[in-house]
């Protein structure tokens, strides 16, 4: 069973349309087939399972949305959607590709947006998925599995954007820490993080940019869906012509939301759940509502990364720990 610690909600609960924030929940795991674990998740949610190829599933009947269980490598899925033609080059080829990537390559489910009540559902799937023996990031050195988030964002306006992105920055390293990553995953550059060049601009007092600008300068930083803190989709959803011109990734996809996808899923392990990820989400939620708290938060972690001898004596996220969070 997951450990019962509740989820916190979040301080702005309407969306930029100002209707109930909802989040996506997208979940890597191995250990279990395909087939079971799209079967037994719709059977959880009474929700029937629609094959939409040989490697993935729709699940339908949520008013929420379709849910979706597939093999997390994108050619295969495209190949599995096309008739099979038997002894032919193509269907060895595929024989091959997915041989490989069942070694290699993790299941993912993915939730529709869920408004926050509906969050005691992805705790009880985990709970399911814990008892079929799903394997998480940590069981297997080739294993880099992820639970990510994708939170709506509560307004569109550029300042409020930047604070989102001021706070994750100078809650990063404790985030990181309090998730205990594993080393596989801090090793790939599925989740790196900010450069220190752009770190100094995001938190310099006179960066105050139009949301042009604040796009123009996070694409000059991070032309990748690479990031602990991804905000391509977002971007994409705000000015898609600006992103494609520097970002030519047919996987990054257009939605008014965050991409937080630092957190390992670590779903073998007893009383592991959401809350993990989702309370060190709603951490930098509240200190981007705090506009006192976050500029003076800046400051100091500011401060921090300009006094690098200092840095050998004290840890920013115990710092963080200890005068930073609203607990």
């Amino acid at each position: 069973m997951t450990a019962e610690i509740p989820l916190q909600r979040q301080p702005w609960p309407q969306n930029h349309e100002n209707k109930p924030r909802r989040t996506g929940i997208e979940i890597e795991l191995s250990g279990m087939q395909l087939a079971t674990l799209a079967n037994s998740v719709a059977e959880l949610l009474q929700l029937k399972a629609k094959s939409g190829g040989r490697y993935d599933y729709i699940l339908q009947g949520d008013d929420a949305g379709e849910w979706v269980v597939e093999l997390d490598f994108h050619l295969l899925k495209e190949m599995g959607k096309k008739p099979r033609k038997q002894d032919s080059f193509s269907d060895s080829a595929e024989q091959l590709l997915a041989s490989v990537a069942g070694q290699l390559v993790p299941l993912e489910l993915v939730s529709p947006p869920l408004p926050f009540e509906r969050l005691a559902d992805i705790e009880r799937i985990i709970d399911l998925l814990h008892h079929h023996h799903a394997k998480g990031s940590s069981v297997e050195f080739k294993n880099a599995f992820g639970l990510q988030l994708n939170p709506e964002i509560p307004s569109a306006e550029p300042e409020l954007l930047l604070r989102f992105l001021q706070a994750f920055t100078c809650l990063h390293d404790w985030l990181l820490q309090q998730e205990q990553v594993d080393v596989t995953r801090k090793l790939t550059s599925y989740i790196n993080p900010y450069s220190k060049e752009y770190v100094k601009q995001l938190l310099t007092d006179d960066y105050q940019p139009n949301l042009s600008q604040l796009i123009d300068d996070y694409l000059t930083h991070n032309p990748t869906r690479n990031r602990a803190l991804d905000c391509l989709p977002l971007f994409m959803h705000l000015d898609e012509e600006r992103v494609k011109a520097v970002v030519q990734d047919e996987l990054v996809k257009a939605r008014p939301t965050f991409h937080y996808r630092l957190p390992s899923c670590e779903i073998h392990q007893a009383g592991w759940g959401l809350h993990r990820a989702w309370n060190g989400w709603i951490q930098v939620e509240k200190l981007a509502a705090d506009e006192v708290r976050l500029a003076a938060c800046c400051q100091a972690y500011l401060q921090h990364l300009n006094k690098p001898l200092h840095n050998l004596f004290t840890s920013w996220p115990d710092i963080v720990e200890q005068q930073w969070l609203d607990l």
